[in-house]
């Protein structure tokens, strides 16, 4: 089982931990060899979606298109969804959230690995003083799935708007 931080507030509302086994799946295609390559990632089953690649965009132009990216996606994602759902556990409602996910990737043996994941957020959440949101938004980092498995550092830089 799960567990869930609760936050103290005086007017007492709390939300309801959610912990279940879920399981999601991606796929991908590869065709050909060396640079004359190419190939797709799906994503979701409900309404799948296929992101393409190829050696080129993977790593010679400046219009990248590849995993990396996608985790960088995912990681964000998970955050803001971990930083609303905590925010209103703690018994505020933001008004906007806005976050952006960099992944650094650095040489490591015969590949590459992501060293950091840096998170930036604004938001604008009425009532909530600094050091209470700060507090929020890195139990979010914390809490979410996708920075459980990113082996790296994990930067916040979290701003009220």
């Amino acid at each position: 089982m799960g567990s869930i931080v609760k936050f103290a507030r005086s007017n007492g509302h709390d939300a309801e931990p959610v912990a279940r086994t879920v399981i999601r799946k991606a796929n991908a295609v590869w065709l050909g060899a060396a640079r004359a390559c190419s190939g797709t990632i799906s994503i979701g089953s409900a309404a799948p979606v296929e992101k393409p690649f190829t050696f080129a965009t993977y790593f010679e132009s400046g219009q990248r298109s590849d995993p990396e990216e996608l985790l960088a996606a995912a990681h964000v994602g998970c955050f803001i969804m971990n930083l609303a759902v905590s925010l209103r556990t703690a018994g505020y409602k933001a008004t906007d959230l806005s976050a952006e996910a960099v992944l650094t990737l650095e040489p490591d043996g015969p590949g590459q690995r992501i060293s950091c994941s840096a998170l930036t957020v604004r938001a604008r959440v009425p009532g909530i003083t600094k050091a209470e949101f700060d507090a929020i938004a890195w139990y979010a980092v914390h809490a979410g799935t996708i920075s459980k498995v990113l082996r790296a550092q994990i930067t916040l830089d979290a701003k009220l708007i």
